[in-house]
């Protein structure tokens, strides 16, 4: 189904009048489900695990959906398992061919992601903040278009803002669409250029205020040392000192407007250092004026440095922690020959033969946690302030990391979240937040509907991906004595998404 922006608006001006009558999240949950985004009424699970799999090991499926999405909601699985592998991967790789109404309708409706950065500053700092961090929630638990939300959120962390700084909280909501939105499955040279230029990081790295206003001036080198640390060759990527300041001599004179045009990027040659510039050892004619921006950025781009240092970041983010040595070399000689180009790299990493096998279990962040919860249930939510509560308590609000180089992605930050990821999972099954439902019985009469075994273990086998292990099976058998279906069911529900197998994935 799809639907017209006149549509959209149209079903946006009713949803006022329902919302006003019925409540907004009542109304917003009634708009996915007619949209196809509920819990389906039958879930047939399938086997326990793909065809010919050795016992014991991971299914590849769900590996694939665990981190090539944000988990699978109940019929992922077998649909993927049915379509294939490959297919679902080339599905994800071209996003603008996938029909994502449903979740468009439920974003669309703040205002501030559609404006350009001037008119931004319109909104107090903490209607722009929260109404970015609830598109962001949206559109990973209802987006058909995953792979594509997976990599805005890398890419996100890779060139992270904190909206606590100075002016970010309106610029970074549009960083998050005019750069990382736009390229985050495109060209990582055209990444690069637009998140250099992105009013948002000129104001974050201190951009801005590096200026010459004399020969001879030492630039800032902020964005420069971060440029080539974290947004390119990586700290161990040979580069010096020198390069730093070099790089920094190619920017100067960008800055962001202030007055008439608002929040606009401008050129000042009369600010920026006209001599000649050295960077890794390439050299960079005197007079380029604003064009040196675009020589820095190929110079780093091309960098064999580059290759290995964004092929591990995003082997780390799609496979393990610790990812094969030869996976990482695969994808980043992949991104050398092809210039950069995102898809081929990210396709020849979730493909790779050996691909299963290295995807040990990882640690879900708390984002990642929180969405896959409320994916695996079917569960409905407007992505209101009390799931963005339990998230900042977890200690990820979206954009609000203060360093550079952005959210974690090893376990041990996260150690210290598990008592929160409790208390989410029995607030979720419970009904305890606000603008946010799970459905048991609905859960329960689906799950009876499809062949699925006993309860307990069909419950299991959707939120784990397995038949649950002894001592699971025993606490979930002391859960079922004397509860009705329902009851039991949430209860069930709340035990499995609390446990170590379902953050550990």
């Amino acid at each position: 189904m799809s639907l017209s922006r006149r549509n959209l608006l149209q079903l946006g001006a009713a949803g006022a009048t329902v919302a006003a009558t019925s409540g907004c999240d009542r109304f917003w949950g009634l708009v996915a489900r007619s949209l196809g985004a509920g819990l389906p009424a039958r879930i047939d699970l399938g086997p326990d695990a793909a065809p010919d799999l050795p016992a014991g090991a991971a299914d590849p499926i769900r590996a694939l959906l665990d981190r090539a999405a944000f988990g699978p909601r109940p019929g992922d699985v077998e649909r993927v398992r049915a379509q294939g592998a490959a297919a679902w991967v080339e599905e994800q790789l071209a996003p603008e061919t996938i029909d994502d109404t449903a979740c468009t309708v439920l974003w669309r409706r703040f205002e501030s992601l559609h404006l350009p950065p001037g008119d931004l500053y319109e909104f107090k700092k903490q209607v722009a903040v929260e109404e970015l961090a609830r598109a962001t929630v949206l559109r990973a638990v209802y987006s058909r278009r995953q792979l594509y939300e997976v990599m805005v959120e890398f890419w996100s962390d890779h060139f992270n803002i904190d909206v606590n700084k100075a002016e970010c909280a309106w610029l970074k909501t549009a960083d998050d669409r005019d750069v990382i939105r736009r390229h985050a499955l495109g060209n990582f040279r055209d990444l690069l250029r637009a998140s250099a230029l992105s009013p948002a990081m000129l104001v974050y790295l201190d951009g801005r205020v590096n200026q010459q206003t004399r020969p001879g001036e030492a630039p800032n080198e902020n964005y420069a040392r971060e440029l080539l640390e974290l947004h390119t060759l990586g700290v161990h990527g040979g580069y010096t000192q020198r390069d730093v300041m070099e790089a920094a001599r190619c920017l100067t004179g960008w800055s962001v407007r202030t007055g008439w045009r608002k929040g606009s990027v401008a050129f000042d040659r009369d600010h920026h250092d006209p001599g000649e510039k050295t960077v890794l050892g390439l050299t960079i004619p005197a007079g380029g004026g604003e064009q040196d921006l675009d020589r820095l950025i190929d110079i780093v781009a091309d960098h064999p440095s580059t290759a290995r240092f964004v092929a591990a970041k995003l082997c780390r983010r799609l496979v393990a922690e610790d990812p094969p040595p030869a996976l990482v070399e695969r994808a980043a000689e992949i991104f050398r020959r092809e210039r950069g180009a995102i898809p081929p790299v990210v396709r020849a990493i979730l493909l790779a033969p050996d691909y299963a096998a290295a995807c040990r279990p990882k640690l879900k962040r708390p984002f990642r946690f929180v969405v896959s919860a409320l994916r695996a249930l079917g569960a409905e939510t407007d992505a209101g302030r009390p799931v963005l509560d339990y998230l900042g308590r977890m200690g990820q609000s979206p954009f609000q990391y203060p360093t550079p180089d952005g959210y974690p992605d090893e376990a041990y930050p996260w150690l210290g979240t598990v008592l929160w990821r409790w208390n989410f999972a029995l607030a979720l099954v419970h009904g305890g937040i606000q603008g946010t439902r799970f459905d048991a019985a609905a859960l329960a009469t689906a799950l009876a509907r499809g062949s699925n075994g006993e309860p307990a273990t069909a419950l299991s086998r959707l939120l784990l991906g397995r038949a649950p292990a002894p001592t699971e099976a025993a606490a979930l058998a002391e859960i079922r004595r004397g509860r009705s279906a329902d009851a039991a069911c949430a209860d069930a529900a709340a035990v499995l998404l609390a446990s170590p197998a379902f953050s550990l994935a």
